[in-house]
């Protein structure tokens, strides 16, 4: 089959690959109808997690057909519509019970042989298993894979983020604690960003701003989602203006940016020799741009240890911090509820589609954001 791989720092390659085939009883296969380039992915493609092998399959949203069970496999069966979570779990352990994340039977499913030294499991969709290829073998088939009803009739595109980006805004909303009148602040117009404005305003709250630097993404914030945009490249100090513009700062700050976000030289460098992962420079605008025993809710992701962390910012001002990593199975449910009666259309972010074996241009225009691209969705 073809599958997109990972061939070593900014280097990636549509290539041929063994078909997956039924390892455990509880295993299934699927036939990828819809799948997606994500910032997880642009993370290996970077050098930002080691733990992504060369030759391993890349890509965290996905979903298809199934096309085989294994002989325990008694909640899907071949033919049914599925959309895969972007991380493995077993659905029994006491972690998956409360939190889904980080699962500790992954290995037992030949997807983990340890976890790394931040007791992070590597057991994720596209992360040692796959996730961009023609078909994909997914894990715990009796729980993981959100089975969609015949009845059903929405396409890929409404239904692919349910795999990923939805689940961890709605849960970031939530986490956060976003209520009516709340000012909130949304630092990064990717496409989490974007999903997270639909979200937060389901919640009735008395502002929205999302900050970002790239113009195209702050218009289809606007012209979309109604919120006041900021462009932190005007020179100013983002935090305090954003202090400045909401009257002594804001409710609550979610962080869609994570790791991703313009790096100082001095962070360029520890990022190169595996000092840190990328830069903190969303968590400090959000610890400026939070209100007194307001809160921040970190989704962009994180990796490695980091220097400079602005604790005593946070402390001295009664901050509450939250952070982590959506329980993705257990919000698919509800998700799919509110896509089904249009409360929420997260499709309007989608602005490439193109086959499979295109993905290494999609990935470089993905990266360089040409051509307006907020997100990429790839047809096998």
């Amino acid at each position: 089959m073809k599958a997109v791989t990972f061939q070593g720092l900014r280097k990636i390659e549509v290539k041929d690959v063994p078909d997956p085939i039924i390892q455990n009883p509880d295993d299934i296969i699927v036939k990828i109808t819809s799948t997606a380039i994500g910032g997880s992915d642009l993370h290996a493609v970077h050098g930002m997690t080691p733990y992504v092998k060369r030759d391993d399959i890349l890509g965290c949203e996905a979903m298809g057909i199934v096309e085989a069970v294994g002989k325990s496999v008694t909640r899907v069966q071949r033919g049914d519509r599925v959309v895969i979570p972007c991380h493995v779990a077993c659905g029994e352990c006491r972690t998956c019970r409360r939190l889904q994340r980080p699962c500790v039977s992954t290995s037992d499913a030949g997807l983990s042989d340890e976890l790394d030294e931040h007791d992070a499991p590597r057991a994720m969709i596209g992360h040692g298993v796959a996730g961009q290829a023609e078909y994909v073998r997914v894990p715990y088939g009796n729980f993981a894979p959100y089975v969609l009803p015949q009845s059903c009739e929405l396409p890929d595109e409404h239904l692919l983020f349910l795999s990923d980006i939805l689940p961890t805004a709605f849960w970031g909303v939530e986490e956060a604690g976003v209520k009516r009148g709340d000012t909130v602040v949304v630092l990064g117009c990717g496409p989490l960003g974007l999903l997270v404005h639909k979200l937060v305003w389901l919640k009735r709250p008395k502002r929205v701003l999302a900050v970002d630097y790239i113009e195209y993404r702050l218009a289809h914030a606007h012209i979309h989602n109604n919120v006041e945009t900021i462009n932190f490249t005007n020179g100013e100090n983002t935090g305090e203006l954003l202090r400045e513009l909401t009257l002594g700062g804001a409710d609550v700050v979610i962080d869609c940016v994570g790791m991703d976000g313009k790096k100082t030289l001095m962070e360029r460098t520890e990022t190169n020799l595996k000092i840190q992962s990328g830069t903190l420079s969303a968590i400090h605008t959000a610890a400026r741009a939070t209100r007194r025993g307001g809160t921040i809710q970190l989704l962009g992701t994180y990796g490695t240890r980091y220097n400079a962390f602005p604790l005593g910012d946070m402390y001295t001002r009664n901050i509450t911090l939250k952070m982590g990593l959506a329980p993705v199975v257990h919000y698919m449910p509800r998700l799919f509820s509110l896509l089904e009666s249009q409360a929420i259309d997260p499709t309007d972010v989608i602005t490439h589609r193109v086959p499979l074996s295109d993905a290494k241009h999609a990935y470089e225009v993905f990266d360089a954001k040409m051509d307006n691209c907020i997100k990429v969705i790839l047809k096998p």
